[in-house]
């Protein structure tokens, strides 16, 4: 009953989720991060997220960093034709 109410008085999950996404993105106020972190002190389901997400965000990078493939003109070329013969058919 009192993690229901602190969740309506600091933050609900669904706001909590948003901000870690913008913490990633470095796009977090002061206050925001300090409304994150007493929603993380009591919310367990948060924090398994928390820690998810560093690990998809790993993942992500990791992908990308050896991955570094390169489209030329005539692949966005035939992209391009492929698309508007599927919209005039």
């Amino acid at each position: 009953m009192i993690r229901k109410i602190l969740h309506i008085l600091f933050l609900p999950c669904s706001e909590a989720t948003l901000l870690m996404e913008k913490r990633n993105a470095d796009t977090i106020s002061a206050k925001e991060k300090r409304k994150l972190t007493m929603h993380l002190m009591i919310c367990k389901w948060c924090r398994m997220y928390k820690q998810k997400l560093k690990v998809l965000d790993k993942i992500l990078a990791r992908t990308f960093t050896e991955q570094k493939t390169e489209i030329n003109d005539s692949e966005i070329q035939d992209f391009k034709n492929k698309m508007i013969d599927k919209l005039n058919f």
